[in-house]
């Protein structure tokens, strides 16, 4: 996508270890007009799919998620990293973080997450994966189906995009980062 792409290069910063900072548009201040229009074309991409509900983890997918969920006028759930204490009936699986290099629980409730469910999942980044397999695993256990993941950048050179697709998952990357080395961004 091209105004993404244009974005990234202007604003996005890299930092060593293979992290792109893109906080000042996306994930810590949001831009909702490239938000917009990173969700119109997401719904495009998935306008083939019988779709009934859009899953996202907390807290940084949730901007995106929202505005597909509002363009397909459907349900936005987001997975939480911690229990509620006024949640008693979850689905629960274990996530590690790539940039924060921990391992936690993610939950959603089995009220909102159900069989007969057809999901699409969307995230900022898919690097190693890791919250998209923990997501695959909680619509495994709902008894729901996937239909694809969504995802605003992709790091190519991690593995994420490859294990997913090994698995048969529908991907779509709004923008791909093919290397941060030496901290110079080189976009596909």
């Amino acid at each position: 996508m091209k105004q993404l792409r244009e974005r990234i290069l202007s604003d996005g910063k890299c930092l060593p270890g293979g992290i792109l900072k893109v906080d000042n548009f996306i994930n810590h201040q949001i831009d909702p007009v490239l938000m917009r229009e990173m969700a119109k074309e997401i719904v495009k991409r998935f306008s083939d799919h019988n779709i009934n509900k859009i899953i996202t983890i907390e807290a940084s997918g949730i901007a995106p998620a929202i505005m597909v969920g509002y363009f397909m006028n459907l349900p936005v759930l987001f997975a939480k990293k911690k229990a509620p204490s006024t949640m008693d009936n979850m689905l629960v699986t274990d996530v590690v973080s790539f940039t924060k290099g921990i391992s936690y629980s993610v939950c959603v409730s089995k009220d909102f997450l159900k069989e007969g469910d057809r999901v699409l999942f969307i995230d900022d980044f898919l690097a190693n994966g890791n919250a998209a397999i923990g997501i695959m695993n909680l619509v495994q256990q709902a008894g729901a189906t996937l239909e694809g993941m969504a995802f605003l950048i992709e790091k190519a050179f991690q593995s994420g995009g490859k294990e997913l697709r090994s698995r048969g998952v529908h991907i779509e990357s709004l923008a791909i980062i093919d290397s941060l080395d030496d901290c110079q961004i080189k976009l596909r």
